[in-house]
Protein backbone atom coordinates (compact mmCIF):
# COMPACT_ATOMS: atom_id res chain seq x y z
CA UNK A 1 0.00 0.00 0.00
CA UNK A 2 1.56 3.80 -0.86
CA UNK A 3 2.08 6.26 1.33
CA UNK A 4 -0.74 8.19 -0.10
CA UNK A 5 -2.82 5.58 0.37
CA UNK A 6 -2.45 4.89 4.01
CA UNK A 7 -2.64 8.91 4.40
CA UNK A 8 -5.97 8.81 2.66
CA UNK A 9 -6.73 6.41 5.47
CA UNK A 10 -5.53 7.99 8.45
CA UNK A 11 -7.91 11.39 7.56
CA UNK A 12 -10.96 9.18 6.81
CA UNK A 13 -13.95 10.36 9.35
CA UNK A 14 -14.66 7.22 11.39
CA UNK A 15 -18.22 6.06 11.43
CA UNK A 16 -19.22 6.92 14.69
CA UNK A 17 -17.77 9.42 17.18
CA UNK A 18 -18.00 9.11 21.20
CA UNK A 19 -18.75 12.91 22.76
CA UNK A 20 -18.85 12.71 27.10
CA UNK A 21 -21.22 15.11 27.37
CA UNK A 22 -21.12 17.12 30.87
CA UNK A 23 -22.64 18.97 33.19
CA UNK A 24 -21.76 21.66 35.43
CA UNK A 25 -21.85 19.25 38.56
CA UNK A 26 -19.37 17.38 37.27
CA UNK A 27 -21.12 14.56 36.10
CA UNK A 28 -20.93 13.08 32.47
CA UNK A 29 -22.21 10.60 30.20
CA UNK A 30 -21.55 9.80 26.25
CA UNK A 31 -23.25 9.90 23.21
CA UNK A 32 -22.38 7.90 19.95
CA UNK A 33 -23.50 9.72 17.02
CA UNK A 34 -22.07 10.29 13.05
CA UNK A 35 -19.68 12.86 12.28
CA UNK A 36 -21.64 13.97 9.84
CA UNK A 37 -24.78 14.87 12.75
CA UNK A 38 -25.67 18.19 12.26
CA UNK A 39 -25.20 20.53 15.55
CA UNK A 40 -29.23 20.36 15.18
CA UNK A 41 -29.70 17.25 15.66
CA UNK A 42 -27.49 16.95 18.21
CA UNK A 43 -28.91 19.07 20.06
CA UNK A 44 -32.18 17.42 19.51
CA UNK A 45 -31.00 14.34 20.82
CA UNK A 46 -29.56 15.57 23.60
CA UNK A 47 -32.60 17.67 24.80
CA UNK A 48 -35.00 14.40 24.64
CA UNK A 49 -32.68 11.79 25.58
CA UNK A 50 -30.47 13.35 28.25
CA UNK A 51 -33.15 16.63 29.05
CA UNK A 52 -30.55 19.24 28.62
CA UNK A 53 -30.67 21.58 26.54
CA UNK A 54 -27.36 24.11 24.94
CA UNK A 55 -23.71 22.50 24.37
CA UNK A 56 -20.61 24.23 24.89
CA UNK A 57 -17.16 23.19 23.38
CA UNK A 58 -14.22 23.18 25.48
CA UNK A 59 -12.65 26.17 23.45
CA UNK A 60 -16.45 27.94 24.70
CA UNK A 61 -18.68 27.69 21.21
CA UNK A 62 -21.90 27.42 21.81
CA UNK A 63 -23.12 24.68 19.17
CA UNK A 64 -25.89 26.09 17.26
CA UNK A 65 -26.65 25.71 13.49
CA UNK A 66 -26.53 23.62 10.59
CA UNK A 67 -23.02 23.35 10.48
CA UNK A 68 -21.67 18.95 11.38
CA UNK A 69 -19.95 18.07 14.16
CA UNK A 70 -17.07 17.21 11.45
CA UNK A 71 -17.15 20.51 9.87
CA UNK A 72 -17.31 22.36 13.29
CA UNK A 73 -13.99 19.78 14.54
CA UNK A 74 -15.70 18.08 17.52
CA UNK A 75 -13.65 14.26 17.14
CA UNK A 76 -14.05 11.03 18.78
CA UNK A 77 -13.42 11.65 23.01
CA UNK A 78 -14.10 15.41 22.53
CA UNK A 79 -16.11 16.75 26.17
CA UNK A 80 -18.93 19.10 25.09
CA UNK A 81 -20.16 20.85 28.63
CA UNK A 82 -24.50 20.46 28.82
CA UNK A 83 -26.56 23.37 30.45
CA UNK A 84 -29.81 22.46 31.77
CA UNK A 85 -33.00 24.11 30.92
CA UNK A 86 -36.08 24.42 33.36
CA UNK A 87 -39.60 24.07 32.55
CA UNK A 88 -41.44 27.40 31.32
CA UNK A 89 -45.20 28.21 31.94
CA UNK A 90 -46.28 29.83 28.85
CA UNK A 91 -49.97 31.80 28.69
CA UNK A 92 -51.25 35.49 28.84
CA UNK A 93 -53.65 37.83 30.09
CA UNK A 94 -55.73 36.95 26.48
CA UNK A 95 -54.65 33.71 26.01
CA UNK A 96 -57.71 31.41 26.94
CA UNK A 97 -54.70 27.66 27.42
CA UNK A 98 -51.10 26.74 28.70
CA UNK A 99 -48.30 25.37 27.10
CA UNK A 100 -46.02 23.80 28.83
CA UNK A 101 -42.13 23.91 27.68
CA UNK A 102 -40.43 20.90 29.55
CA UNK A 103 -37.10 20.34 30.03
CA UNK A 104 -36.73 17.88 27.66
CA UNK A 105 -38.15 20.01 24.79
CA UNK A 106 -41.40 18.02 24.80
CA UNK A 107 -44.85 20.16 24.96
CA UNK A 108 -47.65 19.85 27.08
CA UNK A 109 -51.03 22.13 26.38
CA UNK A 110 -54.43 22.11 28.24
CA UNK A 111 -57.58 25.12 28.59
CA UNK A 112 -59.60 25.82 25.84
CA UNK A 113 -59.88 22.85 23.33
CA UNK A 114 -59.53 24.69 20.12
CA UNK A 115 -56.82 26.96 21.67
CA UNK A 116 -54.47 24.37 23.21
CA UNK A 117 -54.62 22.05 20.06
CA UNK A 118 -57.42 19.34 20.49
CA UNK A 119 -58.62 19.42 17.38
CA UNK A 120 -55.29 20.86 15.64
CA UNK A 121 -53.61 18.14 13.34
CA UNK A 122 -49.88 18.93 14.87
CA UNK A 123 -48.31 15.92 15.68
CA UNK A 124 -46.90 15.19 18.96
CA UNK A 125 -43.86 13.70 17.54
CA UNK A 126 -43.40 17.50 15.37
CA UNK A 127 -43.33 19.24 19.29
CA UNK A 128 -39.76 17.96 20.33
CA UNK A 129 -36.37 19.91 20.91
CA UNK A 130 -39.10 22.93 21.02
CA UNK A 131 -36.67 25.96 21.71
CA UNK A 132 -39.22 28.34 22.77
CA UNK A 133 -43.06 29.37 22.14
CA UNK A 134 -45.50 32.26 21.56
CA UNK A 135 -49.27 32.81 22.16
CA UNK A 136 -51.49 34.39 20.97
CA UNK A 137 -55.20 34.47 22.65
CA UNK A 138 -56.39 31.06 21.31
CA UNK A 139 -53.08 29.38 19.47
CA UNK A 140 -49.83 29.05 20.02
CA UNK A 141 -46.35 28.72 18.01
CA UNK A 142 -43.18 26.96 18.47
CA UNK A 143 -39.26 27.53 17.39
CA UNK A 144 -37.81 24.25 16.90
CA UNK A 145 -34.42 23.01 17.25
CA UNK A 146 -33.93 23.63 13.48
CA UNK A 147 -35.21 27.32 14.03
CA UNK A 148 -38.58 26.21 11.58
CA UNK A 149 -41.83 26.88 13.36
CA UNK A 150 -44.99 24.69 14.23
CA UNK A 151 -48.34 26.64 15.02
CA UNK A 152 -51.70 24.67 16.78
CA UNK A 153 -54.64 26.05 18.56
CA UNK A 154 -57.56 28.58 17.10
CA UNK A 155 -56.75 29.05 13.16
CA UNK A 156 -58.82 32.99 14.02
CA UNK A 157 -55.76 33.40 16.49
CA UNK A 158 -53.11 33.00 13.92
CA UNK A 159 -52.77 28.81 14.11
CA UNK A 160 -52.70 28.18 10.55
CA UNK A 161 -49.12 29.74 8.97
CA UNK A 162 -49.09 27.16 5.88
CA UNK A 163 -49.09 30.52 3.56
CA UNK A 164 -45.99 31.64 5.28
CA UNK A 165 -44.30 28.13 5.94
CA UNK A 166 -41.88 27.89 3.47
CA UNK A 167 -40.37 31.50 4.73
CA UNK A 168 -40.32 29.89 8.68
CA UNK A 169 -37.03 28.97 8.41
CA UNK A 170 -34.03 30.78 10.36
CA UNK A 171 -36.28 31.97 12.91
CA UNK A 172 -34.68 33.73 15.85
CA UNK A 173 -37.88 34.88 18.05
CA UNK A 174 -41.60 36.07 17.80
CA UNK A 175 -44.39 38.03 18.62
CA UNK A 176 -48.11 37.85 19.06
CA UNK A 177 -51.07 39.66 19.10
CA UNK A 178 -54.30 38.71 20.01
CA UNK A 179 -55.09 37.01 16.40
CA UNK A 180 -51.79 37.15 14.95
CA UNK A 181 -48.41 36.26 15.18
CA UNK A 182 -44.63 37.92 13.42
CA UNK A 183 -41.40 35.92 13.13
CA UNK A 184 -37.85 37.37 13.26
CA UNK A 185 -35.08 35.36 11.17
CA UNK A 186 -31.67 35.53 12.05
CA UNK A 187 -30.97 37.92 8.99
CA UNK A 188 -33.44 40.23 10.51
CA UNK A 189 -36.53 40.12 8.23
CA UNK A 190 -40.12 39.60 9.51
CA UNK A 191 -42.54 36.93 8.45
CA UNK A 192 -46.21 37.47 9.86
CA UNK A 193 -49.20 35.58 9.45
CA UNK A 194 -53.20 35.34 11.30
CA UNK A 195 -55.58 37.57 10.78
CA UNK A 196 -54.43 39.91 8.11
CA UNK A 197 -56.47 42.91 10.14
CA UNK A 198 -54.63 42.47 13.09
CA UNK A 199 -50.95 42.55 12.24
CA UNK A 200 -51.14 39.39 10.20
CA UNK A 201 -50.50 40.88 6.68
CA UNK A 202 -46.81 43.41 7.07
CA UNK A 203 -46.88 44.45 3.11
CA UNK A 204 -47.37 48.01 3.53
CA UNK A 205 -44.41 47.77 5.86
CA UNK A 206 -42.13 45.05 4.57
CA UNK A 207 -39.70 47.21 3.37
CA UNK A 208 -38.88 48.79 6.10
CA UNK A 209 -38.75 45.57 8.54
CA UNK A 210 -35.34 45.26 7.92
CA UNK A 211 -32.78 44.30 10.65
CA UNK A 212 -35.31 43.90 12.89
CA UNK A 213 -34.05 42.77 16.56
CA UNK A 214 -37.61 42.86 18.69
CA UNK A 215 -41.41 43.30 18.19
CA UNK A 216 -43.75 44.34 20.29
CA UNK A 217 -47.41 43.26 20.17
CA UNK A 218 -50.83 45.46 21.46
CA UNK A 219 -54.08 43.54 20.95
CA UNK A 220 -54.55 43.99 17.31
CA UNK A 221 -51.15 45.50 16.30
CA UNK A 222 -47.33 45.11 16.09
CA UNK A 223 -44.13 47.40 16.63
CA UNK A 224 -40.37 46.45 15.27
CA UNK A 225 -37.44 48.08 16.89
CA UNK A 226 -34.79 47.99 13.93
CA UNK A 227 -31.03 47.55 14.32
CA UNK A 228 -30.82 51.38 13.51
CA UNK A 229 -33.34 52.59 16.44
CA UNK A 230 -35.59 53.02 14.48
CA UNK A 231 -39.31 51.85 14.88
CA UNK A 232 -42.31 50.92 12.56
CA UNK A 233 -45.76 49.92 13.59
CA UNK A 234 -48.82 47.80 11.22
CA UNK A 235 -52.11 46.02 12.23
CA UNK A 236 -55.06 48.02 13.39
CA UNK A 237 -54.76 51.81 13.00
CA UNK A 238 -57.27 51.35 16.65
CA UNK A 239 -54.72 49.69 18.47
CA UNK A 240 -51.57 51.41 17.34
CA UNK A 241 -51.23 50.05 14.38
CA UNK A 242 -50.16 53.35 12.67
CA UNK A 243 -46.91 55.32 14.08
CA UNK A 244 -47.12 58.06 11.41
CA UNK A 245 -48.12 60.82 13.71
CA UNK A 246 -45.03 59.98 16.01
CA UNK A 247 -42.49 58.95 13.19
CA UNK A 248 -39.42 61.69 14.03
CA UNK A 249 -39.78 60.95 17.61
CA UNK A 250 -38.92 57.48 17.21
CA UNK A 251 -35.36 57.43 17.29
CA UNK A 252 -32.50 55.70 19.57
CA UNK A 253 -35.64 53.29 20.32
CA UNK A 254 -34.54 51.02 23.27
CA UNK A 255 -37.50 48.88 24.57
CA UNK A 256 -41.20 48.99 23.12
CA UNK A 257 -43.92 48.39 25.34
CA UNK A 258 -47.97 48.19 25.01
CA UNK A 259 -51.32 48.10 26.37
CA UNK A 260 -54.67 46.01 24.57
CA UNK A 261 -54.85 49.53 22.34
CA UNK A 262 -51.49 51.75 22.22
CA UNK A 263 -47.81 51.34 22.37
CA UNK A 264 -44.61 53.04 24.54
CA UNK A 265 -41.41 53.40 23.27
CA UNK A 266 -38.32 53.93 25.64
CA UNK A 267 -35.49 55.75 23.59
CA UNK A 268 -32.17 55.14 24.75
CA UNK A 269 -32.10 58.83 26.76
CA UNK A 270 -35.00 57.42 28.99
CA UNK A 271 -37.55 59.39 27.16
CA UNK A 272 -41.37 58.01 26.80
CA UNK A 273 -42.50 57.96 22.74
CA UNK A 274 -46.18 57.02 22.58
CA UNK A 275 -49.07 56.58 20.18
CA UNK A 276 -52.43 54.63 19.54
CA UNK A 277 -55.63 55.25 21.31
CA UNK A 278 -55.38 58.13 23.26
CA UNK A 279 -57.54 56.79 25.85
CA UNK A 280 -55.84 53.47 25.81
CA UNK A 281 -52.40 54.95 27.04
CA UNK A 282 -51.22 56.32 23.48
CA UNK A 283 -51.68 59.83 24.97
CA UNK A 284 -48.46 60.81 27.57
CA UNK A 285 -48.94 64.19 26.96
CA UNK A 286 -50.19 64.63 30.34
CA UNK A 287 -47.47 63.25 32.39
CA UNK A 288 -45.12 63.98 29.50
CA UNK A 289 -42.64 65.83 31.85
CA UNK A 290 -42.34 63.46 34.18
CA UNK A 291 -41.59 60.59 31.82
CA UNK A 292 -37.56 60.84 31.99
CA UNK A 293 -35.12 58.31 33.21
CA UNK A 294 -37.76 55.55 32.72
CA UNK A 295 -36.19 51.95 32.84
CA UNK A 296 -39.10 49.91 32.13
CA UNK A 297 -43.07 50.51 31.38
CA UNK A 298 -45.80 47.99 32.09
CA UNK A 299 -49.54 48.39 30.64
CA UNK A 300 -53.10 47.08 31.65
CA UNK A 301 -55.82 46.57 29.29
CA UNK A 302 -55.71 50.76 28.70
CA UNK A 303 -53.26 52.64 30.89
CA UNK A 304 -49.74 52.72 31.43
CA UNK A 305 -47.37 52.40 34.85
CA UNK A 306 -43.49 53.63 34.21
CA UNK A 307 -40.64 52.86 36.83
CA UNK A 308 -37.97 55.38 36.84
CA UNK A 309 -34.99 54.96 37.99
CA UNK A 310 -35.08 56.11 41.32
CA UNK A 311 -37.81 53.64 41.81
CA UNK A 312 -41.01 56.20 41.43
CA UNK A 313 -43.97 55.31 39.12
CA UNK A 314 -45.76 57.62 36.46
CA UNK A 315 -49.05 56.47 35.38
CA UNK A 316 -51.29 57.92 32.43
CA UNK A 317 -54.03 56.50 30.71
CA UNK A 318 -57.67 55.66 31.87
CA UNK A 319 -58.30 55.76 34.89
CA UNK A 320 -60.72 52.53 34.99
CA UNK A 321 -57.40 50.88 34.31
CA UNK A 322 -54.96 52.00 36.80
CA UNK A 323 -54.05 54.98 34.89
CA UNK A 324 -54.43 57.40 37.69
CA UNK A 325 -52.46 56.45 40.81
CA UNK A 326 -52.57 59.24 42.69
CA UNK A 327 -54.63 57.43 46.39
CA UNK A 328 -51.31 55.28 46.52
CA UNK A 329 -48.27 58.14 44.91
CA UNK A 330 -47.00 57.93 48.51
CA UNK A 331 -46.65 54.56 48.29
CA UNK A 332 -45.11 53.95 44.96
CA UNK A 333 -41.64 54.67 46.38
CA UNK A 334 -38.49 52.16 45.29
CA UNK A 335 -40.54 49.74 42.86
CA UNK A 336 -38.66 47.18 41.10
CA UNK A 337 -41.64 45.58 39.55
CA UNK A 338 -45.15 45.92 38.42
CA UNK A 339 -47.69 43.63 36.62
CA UNK A 340 -51.34 44.24 35.46
CA UNK A 341 -54.40 43.10 35.26
CA UNK A 342 -57.71 44.10 32.14
CA UNK A 343 -57.75 47.19 35.02
CA UNK A 344 -55.68 47.19 37.69
CA UNK A 345 -51.84 47.19 39.11
CA UNK A 346 -49.82 45.66 41.45
CA UNK A 347 -45.96 47.20 42.29
CA UNK A 348 -43.45 44.86 44.12
CA UNK A 349 -41.31 47.22 46.34
CA UNK A 350 -37.61 46.44 47.02
CA UNK A 351 -38.65 45.34 50.45
CA UNK A 352 -40.74 42.57 49.05
CA UNK A 353 -44.10 44.08 49.79
CA UNK A 354 -47.37 44.99 47.22
CA UNK A 355 -48.56 48.38 46.47
CA UNK A 356 -52.08 47.60 44.51
CA UNK A 357 -54.68 50.66 42.21
CA UNK A 358 -56.79 50.52 39.77
CA UNK A 359 -59.72 48.72 39.17
CA UNK A 360 -63.00 50.47 38.37
CA UNK A 361 -63.86 52.45 41.19
CA UNK A 362 -61.31 50.82 43.17
CA UNK A 363 -62.41 47.82 43.35
CA UNK A 364 -62.24 44.15 41.44
CA UNK A 365 -59.55 42.99 39.61
CA UNK A 366 -56.79 42.99 42.10
CA UNK A 367 -56.87 46.76 42.47
CA UNK A 368 -57.56 46.41 46.30
CA UNK A 369 -55.04 44.13 47.88
CA UNK A 370 -56.62 45.14 51.52
CA UNK A 371 -57.92 41.15 52.44
CA UNK A 372 -54.43 40.10 52.24
CA UNK A 373 -52.08 42.90 52.37
CA UNK A 374 -50.43 41.47 56.18
CA UNK A 375 -49.47 38.11 53.84
CA UNK A 376 -47.74 40.04 50.91
CA UNK A 377 -44.35 40.02 52.65
CA UNK A 378 -41.25 38.75 50.72
CA UNK A 379 -42.64 38.86 47.29
CA UNK A 380 -40.09 36.64 44.81
CA UNK A 381 -42.82 36.70 42.14
CA UNK A 382 -46.08 38.09 40.52
CA UNK A 383 -47.99 37.01 38.28
CA UNK A 384 -51.54 38.32 36.84
CA UNK A 385 -54.65 36.97 35.01
CA UNK A 386 -57.09 39.47 33.27
CA UNK A 387 -58.73 40.03 36.99
CA UNK A 388 -56.56 38.49 39.31
CA UNK A 389 -52.79 38.86 41.05
CA UNK A 390 -50.77 35.99 42.56
CA UNK A 391 -47.79 36.55 44.30
CA UNK A 392 -45.08 33.38 45.54
CA UNK A 393 -42.85 34.43 48.75
CA UNK A 394 -39.99 33.83 49.84
CA UNK A 395 -41.03 30.48 51.73
CA UNK A 396 -42.65 29.16 48.24
CA UNK A 397 -46.13 29.77 49.37
CA UNK A 398 -48.65 31.41 47.27
CA UNK A 399 -51.26 34.48 48.16
CA UNK A 400 -54.13 35.43 45.33
CA UNK A 401 -56.19 38.16 45.37
CA UNK A 402 -59.21 39.56 43.13
CA UNK A 403 -61.97 37.90 40.97
CA UNK A 404 -62.54 34.43 42.09
CA UNK A 405 -63.46 33.97 38.66
CA UNK A 406 -59.99 34.67 37.59
CA UNK A 407 -57.98 32.98 39.95
CA UNK A 408 -58.32 35.08 42.84
CA UNK A 409 -59.20 32.50 45.66
CA UNK A 410 -56.65 29.64 45.40
CA UNK A 411 -57.95 28.12 48.32
CA UNK A 412 -58.94 24.79 46.55
CA UNK A 413 -55.62 24.03 45.76
CA UNK A 414 -53.85 25.53 49.03
CA UNK A 415 -51.78 22.54 50.51
CA UNK A 416 -50.61 21.83 46.91
CA UNK A 417 -49.24 25.44 46.79
CA UNK A 418 -45.22 24.78 48.30
CA UNK A 419 -41.94 25.15 47.02
CA UNK A 420 -43.49 27.21 44.16
CA UNK A 421 -41.08 28.54 41.90
CA UNK A 422 -42.57 29.86 38.85
CA UNK A 423 -46.05 31.12 37.66
CA UNK A 424 -47.71 32.07 35.18
CA UNK A 425 -51.46 33.43 34.42
CA UNK A 426 -53.98 33.01 31.23
CA UNK A 427 -56.42 34.73 31.16
CA UNK A 428 -58.56 33.30 33.65
CA UNK A 429 -56.28 30.56 35.42
CA UNK A 430 -53.11 30.45 36.60
CA UNK A 431 -50.70 27.63 36.89
CA UNK A 432 -47.85 27.10 39.09
CA UNK A 433 -44.66 24.82 38.92
CA UNK A 434 -43.04 23.48 42.32
CA UNK A 435 -39.10 22.62 43.01
CA UNK A 436 -40.18 19.06 42.63
CA UNK A 437 -41.59 19.33 38.94
CA UNK A 438 -45.32 18.96 39.62
CA UNK A 439 -47.30 21.65 38.50
CA UNK A 440 -50.45 23.04 40.38
CA UNK A 441 -53.61 24.77 38.32
CA UNK A 442 -56.35 26.38 39.67
CA UNK A 443 -58.91 29.53 38.13
CA UNK A 444 -61.18 29.17 34.93
CA UNK A 445 -61.66 25.30 34.52
CA UNK A 446 -62.20 26.03 30.76
CA UNK A 447 -59.37 28.19 30.26
CA UNK A 448 -56.24 26.13 31.85
CA UNK A 449 -57.98 25.68 35.70
CA UNK A 450 -58.31 21.52 35.44
CA UNK A 451 -54.88 20.24 34.20
CA UNK A 452 -56.33 16.89 35.08
CA UNK A 453 -56.50 15.38 31.68
CA UNK A 454 -52.76 16.47 30.66
CA UNK A 455 -52.04 15.66 35.19
CA UNK A 456 -49.57 12.26 34.28
CA UNK A 457 -47.55 14.88 31.83
CA UNK A 458 -46.92 17.55 34.68
CA UNK A 459 -44.53 15.64 36.62
CA UNK A 460 -40.81 16.14 36.63
CA UNK A 461 -41.56 18.61 34.22
CA UNK A 462 -37.34 19.66 34.33
CA UNK A 463 -36.85 16.21 33.04
CA UNK A 464 -34.57 15.84 36.68
CA UNK A 465 -35.14 12.24 36.83
CA UNK A 466 -34.44 11.37 32.82
CA UNK A 467 -30.38 13.43 34.04
CA UNK A 468 -30.11 11.40 36.76
CA UNK A 469 -30.66 8.36 35.14
CA UNK A 470 -28.18 9.35 32.51
CA UNK A 471 -25.71 10.94 34.82
CA UNK A 472 -25.35 9.25 37.71
CA UNK A 473 -25.27 5.52 36.46
CA UNK A 474 -22.55 6.56 34.13
CA UNK A 475 -19.99 8.93 35.58
CA UNK A 476 -16.83 9.43 34.95
CA UNK A 477 -14.53 7.63 36.96
CA UNK A 478 -12.17 10.24 36.47
CA UNK A 479 -14.28 12.76 38.46
CA UNK A 480 -15.23 10.46 41.41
Amino acid sequence: MSGADECSEEVEPPMSISLRVALLSGEATTVVVDPACTIQRLRSKVQKELGIHELITADGQLLKGTSTLQDIGLRDGDTVTATVRYAMLVSGRLCRAFALLRGDGSVVSWGEKVACGQYSSVAHAQLEGVQKIRCSSGAFAAVLSDDSVVTWGDTACGADSNAVMAQLRDVNDMSASAFAFAAIRHDGSVVTWGDRRFGGDSSSVQKQLVDVKHIAASGRAFAAIRGDGGAVAWGSEDCGGDCSEVQDLLQNVAQIHHTYSAFAAIRSDGSVVTWGDKHGGGDSSAVQSQLRDVRKVHGSSYAFAAIRGDGSVVTWGSADSGGDSSSVEDKLKNIKEIKATDTAFAAVRDDGTVVTWGGRHGFGRGGNSSAVQTQLQDVQKLSATDGAFAAILGDGSVVTWGDEDYGGDCQAVRDQLYDARDIQGSNSAFAVIRGDGGVVTWGDRQVGGDSSPVQAQLQDVHCTSLRVSKFSTERDPESC
